[in-house]
C-alpha cells in the first residue's frame, strides 16, 4: 500500500468538484481513502468545504473521520450541523469516541444531541460516560467489551460471545466475571478452544488480570498499559465491578498528548496552544516565561554591577560571563531533562539525596574536564595563570550547583503535585544564569583577591 501523501493539487482538486457540486466525482475520488485521510484533507478545506463532505459521505465513514480532524475544525463543523445530523454521526461511534465528541458541545445541544441518537442503550451508556473527568480512566474508557459470566460452560460463552463481539470493533481480551458483574480474571482463547463445550469457565480462566479503577489518572493508565505491553486493560469501580475497558489507540493520544504539553512546558509556554492559534493566544502563552528571563536578565545585571571595579581591572571577566551563563543554564537543563523522563517513565528510585548526591559527582567530573580546557585556552591566551584559575574554577563550581539545582527542583516540584516539565523549560535556566553568574564573580574575587 503507497502511503497517503496530502498534495496542493489533490486540495484543489476536492475544493473544485465541491464548488461544482460534482458529487459522483468527489466521491469516487475520496472511496478508496482512509478516514484519516480524508481527515487530513478537510483540515486543510474552508469551514463550508469541510461541512458539505460531511454531509456527502455517509455516516458510518464520517463518524470516523470527525474523530480525527483538528479539535477546532470539528468544533466549527459541529456547529453546522444540526442535532439529528450529529446524532447519526454518534450512532455510528464506539461509546468513547461517542463521549468525547458530544462532551465537546454546549450543555443545550448535549441533551438536543442525546434525545436524538436511536439506540437507546448506546445513548445510556455515552451519558455514563459523561460523568467521567476526560483525565481520568472512566472519561478514556468504552462501554464496548466481550465478557463471560464464570457459572457459563463454554458452549454457552461461545454463542454469548457471538452477540456481544456484533457491538465491538475489535476483540483484544475476554474479560470473565461473576454474578454480580465483579471482574475475575481474564479468558485464554486457546483454553476455549481445547476445552470440553461442558466444562465451566470458572474451571478455565486464568484469575491473573491487570486492571484499572475509573478514578485513576490517565497517565497512570498509560503507565501500566506501557509497563506490561497491553493491548487493552479492563475498567472497574469502587466495587471492582467491570464497567469498561481502554485500548491501546487511546493511549496513544494520552501519551501523545502529554508529550506535546511536556515539550512545551520546557520550551516556556505555559498553555496548551498550536502554531495556527490567533496572535492573542499564543502571546498569553509565552509572554509569562518570557518576563521571567526578562527579570533574570534584570538580576543578572545587577549582580554584575556589584562587581563593577573588579571588571574595570580584569575585563577578561566580562568576556568569559556569556560562557558561565550557557553552562550554567545547559547543565541545568540536562539534569533537570533527565530527572523529568526518569519521573515520566517511573524509573526514579530511593531518596532525593543519593539522586543529588550522583549529580554532584557527574557535575564534579564534568566540570573539572571543561575546566581543564578553559584553563589551558585562558592561560594561552592571555598569559595568567591567576586569571585562568579563577575562571576555570568558577566553571566547576557553577557546573556542580546547576546539576544540583536541575536535579532537585524537579523532584521538589513532583513531590509538591506540580508537573516537573516546567523545570526543563526557562525557569531553570533563568535560575542557574543568576546562581552562576553570582558564583562565577564570589569565587573569581575570592582567587584575584580583589
Amino acid at each position: 500500500m503507497t502511503p497517503f501523501k496530502l498534495s496542493n493539487e489533490l486540495i484543489e482538486q476536492v475544493q473544485s468538484y465541491v464548488e461544482q457540486k460534482k458529487d459522483s466525482e468527489l466521491l469516487i475520488l475520496l472511496e478508496e481513502l482512509h478516514y484519516a485521510d480524508i481527515a487530513e484533507i478537510i483540515d486543510e478545506l474552508h469551514l463550508e468545504e469541510a461541512t458539505y463532505i460531511i454531509k456527502l459521505l455517509d455516516s458510518e465513514k464520517t463518524s470516523d473521520i470527525l474523530t480525527e480532524v483538528d479539535d477546532d475544525v470539528r468544533e466549527k463543523i459541529l456547529e453546522n450541523l444540526s442535532a439529528k445530523e450529529i446524532a447519526e454521526e454518534i450512532d455510528e461511534l464506539d461509546t468513547d469516541d461517542a463521549a468525547d465528541i458530544i462532551s465537546e458541545l454546549s450543555d443545550e445541544r448535549k441533551q438536543a444531541v442525546i434525545s436524538e441518537l436511536e439506540d437507546k442503550e448506546h445513548a445510556k451508556e455515552i451519558v455514563e460516560l459523561l460523568r467521567y473527568d476526560e483525565d481520568t480512566a472512566g472519561g478514556l474508557m468504552a462501554k464496548e467489551l466481550v465478557s463471560a459470566n464464570e457459572n457459563w460452560n463454554v458452549l454457552t460463552c461461545v454463542k454469548e460471545m457471538r452477540k456481544q463481539a456484533e457491538e465491538v470493533t475489535r476483540v483484544h481480551s475476554i474479560y470473565v466475571i461473576d454474578d454480580d458483574g465483579i471482574l475475575k480474571g481474564r479468558l485464554s482463547l486457546k483454553d476455549l478452544l481445547t476445552t470440553s463445550t461442558r466444562a465451566h469457565i470458572k474451571d478455565v480462566y486464568i484469575p491473573k488480570v491487570d486492571y484499572v479503577n475509573v478514578n485513576d489518572e490517565a497517565e497512570e493508565v498509560a503507565r501500566v498499559m506501557s509497563k506490561y505491553d497491553l493491548e487493552a486493560i479492563p475498567v472497574v469501580d469502587e466495587m471492582k465491578r467491570l464497567v469498561g475497558r481502554i485500548t491501546i489507540d487511546d493511549i496513544v493520544d494520552v501519551i501523545r498528548e502529554e508529550a506535546e504539553k511536556d515539550y512545551q512546558l520546557a520550551a516556556g509556554i505555559t498553555q496548551d496552544v498550536e502554531a495556527d492559534d490567533s496572535i492573542w493566544e499564543l502571546t498569553r502563552a509565552r509572554l509569562p516565561w518570557l518576563f521571567l528571563g526578562l527579570l533574570g536578565g534584570i538580576g543578572a545585571a545587577a549582580i554584575m554591577e556589584g562587581f563593577d571595579k573588579m571588571l574595570e581591572n580584569y575585563s577578561i571577566l566580562f568576556f568569559f560571563t556569556p560562557l558561565i551563563a550557557a553552562m550554567a543554564g545547559n547543565v541545568g537543563v540536562q539534569s533537570s531533562a533527565i530527572i523529568v523522563q526518569g519521573l515520566a517513565n517511573d524509573d526514579i528510585k530511593g531518596s532525593i539525596n543519593n539522586r543529588l548526591w550522583k549529580e554532584m559527582l557527574l557535575a564534579l567530573l564534568n566540570g573539572i574536564a571543561l575546566a581543564t580546557i578553559l584553563f589551558l585556552v585562558v592561560w594561552i591566551w592571555k598569559e595568567n595563570p591567576i586569571e585562568a584559575l579563577a575562571i576555570s574554577v568558577s566553571l566547576v563550581a557553577v557546573i556542580i550547583v546547576a546539576g544540583i539545582i536541575g536535579t532537585f527542583i524537579p523532584l521538589f516540584l513532583d513531590k509538591r503535585g506540580i508537573d516537573p516539565a516546567i523545570a526543563t523549560g526557562p525557569f531553570i535556566t533563568t535560575s542557574n544564569d543568576i546562581f552562576g553568574i553570582l558564583i562565577y564573580f564570589l569565587i573569581a574575587k575570592l582567587i584575584i583577591g580583589i
